[in-house]
């Protein structure tokens, strides 16, 4: 499955037949098929729905990426024997080799704060800094041995979503989307929310669509104001003329598609037209004050405000809708301790407070409706935290962590994963991986997988080779499988 070759075979032969001369073969071939010609000529819908390779154990995602990177130790994944070395010298065979963003030299051991205890039948081990996930333990499938290559932002994040550490290549949504097309032809097959006020570090490339049709890409909506910039009509414009004008530049497009066979320009004419129709459905989908008082209050929901609390319940909503992968960015999770907002005490807890009762809801809420056995849940970030107190901040009263790919914590719910689970562990001061190592091609392989796609068999071809979300790495995790 390859839409850009396909269109670029039948690009081929047209001007091959076309250019060998008014009188040959291939100009009286042409002439013959006559009305033939004429009705293939339309182009066709690139988000039209597709099959996966198999049958899939969900049918859509929602991915809530924490950006910046929680800390782990200091939420899930906890360490008794660091806090009782909390303030020593960390030991030379756990640090030496390895490489820091903010730190040199010998750090200082740090424990945890937090207090902890177990949560749920399969006593999942929690801090009190998510008290709303304690209730929604039994229906969380937790990892506690991801690691990833990269200990910057914007590399890890690009990693994660693109499978490279580099710009240029499809991000998940974008292959998913690809893949599978869309169920509501009224709404986008993928969706961007964006809380706290700013993007993730890597950007629009987290949702961009690389080599692969624009068409495929993540369109960012607002819970504040306009749900999509520019989709409204310009003033002095209505919808008939808006509807006369794209008819016009449909025409003038399909004369190019069926004169060029470019994949861009169907991808023009899909969007134009998504656009239009995006004009009367999206604003009914985005306006949460059509739901209950009581559901509003579950997530903490304010109409009209712009807050990952809303992000999440209309995450809800488009899901319900036929939306394939929605995926939300909360900024804010860089816990360096370079100010009060950073430190793993109070400002934790304040983090917290934000996002963990609407993650709760919102997975409460897709169980009640029924949506959970089909729907994927993903929640983390794109590295883990230090098990001691990074280099700039180590003397100050802040406590903070630095950023640390060799080992940290995402959890999953919803379909296809096992509930009430914890899969991996580190060793005693969380400086390794010790069991089940999940690297994020792996992950990035078992979401495929529960979307019914075999990830090495997802693939387009670009600049010679073909490309994958993997690359050429990445095992499904089968042991998390339900």
């Amino acid at each position: 499955m390859n839409l850009a070759h396909e269109q670029l075979q039948h690009h081929t032969r047209r001007h091959f037949l076309r250019g060998v001369g008014q009188f040959s073969l291939g100009a009286i071939a042409l002439r013959a098929l006559g009305a033939r010609a004429q009705a293939s000529a339309g182009p066709a819908n690139p988000l039209a729905v597709r099959p996966p390779h198999f049958a899939p154990k969900v049918k859509r995602v929602v991915y809530l990426h924490m950006s910046g990177g929680p800390p782990h130790l200091d939420l899930f994944d906890y360490k008794p024997e660091l806090v009782k070395r909390d303030g020593q010298l960390a030991p030379d065979d756990f640090i030496k080799g390895r490489r820091f963003a903010f730190t040199t030299g010998t750090p200082t051991l740090m424990g945890t704060p937090r207090s902890f205890a177990r949560h749920g039948a399969g006593g999942i081990w929690m801090s009190d800094a998510a008290p709303h996930f304690h209730s929604i333990a039994d229906e969380l499938c937790v990892v506690k041995s991801m690691h990833t290559d990269q200990f910057n932002h914007t590399p890890a994040e690009l990693l994660l979503f693109t499978g490279s550490p580099r710009g240029g290549r499809p991000s998940m949504g974008s292959w998913v989307t690809y893949g599978l097309g869309s169920e509501n032809e009224n709404l986008p097959g993928f969706v961007v929310l964006i809380s706290s006020g700013t993007q993730p570090s890597a950007g629009q490339s987290a949702w961009g669509t690389g080599f692969l049709p624009s068409v495929f890409q993540g369109v960012q909506c607002r819970s504040k104001g306009d749900p999509v910039l520019y989709v409204s009509d310009p003033p002095g414009m209505n919808r008939a003329v808006r509807r006369q004008t794209l008819d016009a530049l449909r025409a003038l497009n399909e004369r190019q598609a069926a004169d060029l066979g470019h994949p861009e320009t169907l991808t023009r004419i899909a969007q134009y037209e998504l656009a239009f129709r995006m004009q009367a459905s999206v604003p009914e989908v985005m306006d949460i004050s059509r739901e209950a008082p009581a559901t509003l209050e579950s997530y903490g929901a304010t109409p009209g405000e712009a807050s990952f609390a809303n992000n999440c319940l209309l995450a809800r909503r488009l899901l319900e809708q036929g939306v394939r992968f929605v995926q939300l960015f909360d900024w804010g999770w860089d816990f360096h301790g370079t100010r009060a907002a950073e430190d793993i005490r109070g400002g934790l807890t304040r983090k917290m407070a934000q996002t963990d009762r609407p993650v709760a809801a919102l997975i409460r809420d897709l169980r009640a409706r029924g949506l959970l056995d089909d729907t994927l849940v993903v929640w983390g970030g794109e590295f883990g935290r230090t098990p001691f107190r990074e280099g700039r901040t180590a003397k100050g009263d802040v406590l903070g962590r630095d950023h640390f790919p060799d080992a940290f914590t995402v959890f999953l719910a919803g379909g296809g994963v096992k509930r009430g689970f914890t899969y991996g562990e580190t060793d005693e001061l969380g400086f390794s991986v010790t069991e089940n190592k999940v690297h994020v091609h792996d992950l990035q392989a078992t979401i495929l997988h529960l979307l019914g796609f075999d990830h090495e068999r997802l693939t387009v071809r670009f600049q010679g080779r073909d490309h994958r979300l993997t690359d050429v790495h990445g095992h499904v995790v089968k042991d998390i499988l339900a």
